[in-house]
């Protein structure tokens, strides 16, 4: 009797070049995926077919998705095989092969020595805005009118020639606004490019919790102490225009 391939299991391998590794970022966290290394590509196998479907996988760059029959390597809906699978590889867990790392340079950006490249990418839902960064030069005139009651929900601190401002509901004041996502700041409308990236984040610079993590649109960050926010007043803030000497 002919075989039933509706209800045949499906195997699936795939490939992406060595120098792709940091996008699997994003799938590091499938426990079930085991990873091989072959001269200049990484191999992968134990997709479900849920995950062989997925957009993390669709969205990695020279990512290839094959599947196994009788030893031979099919790409998606082909009738002909590409290759023959590999033998002698030495497989790994995702989790275990692959180290969570994200290189640095030392760029500045808002004064602070420190940046990681990250894309962001348009937000699939809209989140409400929980952070301000405002120019001081533009504000301090307009914060000091502002009703007590107003401030007494927001905190804030310095950042150069830059208030920063955290709380529900914001001031109306000018400037980006920001959304709060486990312990980042991103720009309303925006998220990370990969899913699984604010967790690995955080666990590698913000192990204690104890910062906001604060993203430019471009993927540049700044690590900021929480214990550097204090309660938002007009009293508070002329202190520090006359500290900063804006009078």
């Amino acid at each position: 009797m002919a075989e039933n391939s509706s209800k045949r299991i499906k195997v699936f391998w795939a490939e992406i070049p060595r120098a792709g590794e940091d996008f699997l970022g994003s799938v590091r966290d499938w426990k079930n995926i085991q990873v091989a290394l072959d001269e200049e590509v990484i191999w992968l196998k134990g997709f479900t077919e849920e995950q062989a479907a997925s957009p993390e996988l669709r969205q990695l760059p020279d990512f290839i998705l094959y599947e196994l029959r009788e030893g031979l390597l099919f790409r998606k809906n082909a009738l002909v095989p590409s290759k023959k699978i590999r033998t002698a590889l030495l497989w790994s867990p995702i989790d275990k092969a692959l180290p969570v790392d994200f290189p640095l340079s030392n760029q500045n950006y808002f004064g602070i020595h420190e940046k990681v490249k990250v894309k962001l990418k348009t937000a699939e839902e809209e989140q409400p805005a929980f952070a301000l960064l405002s120019p001081l030069e533009e504000i301090k005139n307009i914060l000091v009118a502002i009703p007590g009651f107003k401030l007494d929900l927001i905190s804030w601190t310095l950042l150069d020639d830059n208030a920063l401002f955290l709380g529900e509901p914001l001031l109306s004041l000018p400037g980006n606004t920001y959304w709060k996502k486990d312990g980042h700041l991103l720009p309303t409308g925006l998220d990370f490019e990969w899913r699984n990236l604010s967790l690995l984040l955080q666990k590698k610079y913000n192990k204690n919790a104890d910062r906001w993590i604060l993203w430019s649109r471009e993927g540049e960050y700044i690590s900021i102490p929480k214990e550097n926010f204090r309660k938002l007043s007009v009293s508070s803030f002329r202190l520090s225009e006359k500290a900063k000497g804006w009078n």
